[in-house]
């Protein structure tokens, strides 16, 4: 006898303005802080091939999945959640990172998305619901966070090589702000180089192919930072949060580069970051600078890691 997996898909009865956690009961736990939104009032299962395959081939399972997708419109920009002690609204600015994650292109509000997520959620032992509730957010983050450099050690002066001005956002920086570890820095003059080899991003470049003196798209914002200007910055502005100030920070490493995707280059309200997440310059950064050895910092449009691979 075959046998047979499950695709569950939940349907949820939303809180006040759609808003609220959304936890499957005795599959999950909502994080601590947040706002429980209404019991479940339906549950359905769908008994899809074997193979752990999940199909979208029956007309119940499309219209499950269509069911999914509507729920998605909705959290897309109304589900709260937390980071860092703040409260947070919807996923919408982490669309690029997300599709990426789950191997799709398609709107965050289409049953194909949906389709993609469930196969997505199943393999990460998740119900496949198709439903980007905060437990798929926080496992999704989870997964984000975990593949950022665990290795903060401080590097020698030898380690490290210092930029020309025309490579940083502001050339006016004194050379010991636009030093970068020496690998780091190849990595990223061979992302660059494939950037501008992409005529999709339209980027204005020199005869000899480098940026343009005017093109701000991709120059290096702040590379690494000493423990001592770290520090001076902490004093200088001590409300400033941890995000920009971290007594840790990668860029210590001169492996984190601050890179200019739109927007105001470090500025990390929602609404300068919606407009860099949608820029094509970001959008090419994540769907190729792993390929370079940079990892994104999901909160920062901007900030990308080099993590050097075995």
């Amino acid at each position: 006898m075959k046998k047979k997996s499950v695709l569950v898909i939940c349907t949820l009865t939303l809180g006040v303005g759609g808003l609220g956690v959304f936890s499957f009961k005795g599959l999950g736990q909502s994080r601590p802080g947040t706002v429980q939104s209404e019991p479940l009032t339906k549950k359905q299962a769908l008994i899809v091939p074997s193979r752990n395959v999940i199909s979208a081939t029956s007309p119940e399972s499309k219209g499950l999945l269509l069911e999914a997708a509507s729920q998605n419109a909705t959290l897309k920009n109304g589900v709260e959640w937390l980071f860092g002690g703040k409260q947070q609204h919807g996923w919408y600015l982490y669309t690029p990172l997300i599709g990426k994650l789950i191997g799709t292109d398609k709107d965050a509000t289409t049953p194909d998305f949906a389709l993609s997520l469930a196969r997505w959620q199943s393999k990460v032992g998740l119900v496949p619901s198709g439903i980007l509730d905060t437990d798929t957010l926080y496992k999704m983050v989870d997964t984000w966070q975990s593949i950022r450099s665990k290795d903060h050690s401080y590097p020698v002066p030898e380690e490290l090589v210092t930029a020309p001005p025309s490579e940083f956002l502001y050339p006016e920086r004194p050379a010991e702000l636009r030093q970068v570890q020496k690998t780091a820095y190849a990595a990223y003059k061979k992302m660059l180089a494939a950037a501008i080899a992409d005529r999709s991003l339209k980027l204005k470049v020199t005869k000899s192919g480098e940026l343009a003196a005017d093109e701000q798209f991709l120059k290096i914002v702040s590379s690494f930072r000493s423990h001592e200007y770290q520090e001076q910055l902490r004093r200088k502005t001590p409300n400033a949060g941890r995000a920009g100030l971290a007594v840790n920070s990668p860029h210590f490493t001169g492996r984190a580069l601050d890179i200019f995707v739109g927007g105001d280059p470090v500025d990390t309200g929602d609404a300068n970051r919606a407009v860099q997440v949608n820029t094509p310059v970001y959008k090419w950064l994540v769907k190729n600078a792993e390929k370079f050895g940079f990892y994104p910092y999901y909160y920062e449009p901007w900030h990308w890691e080099y993590k050097p691979q075995p």
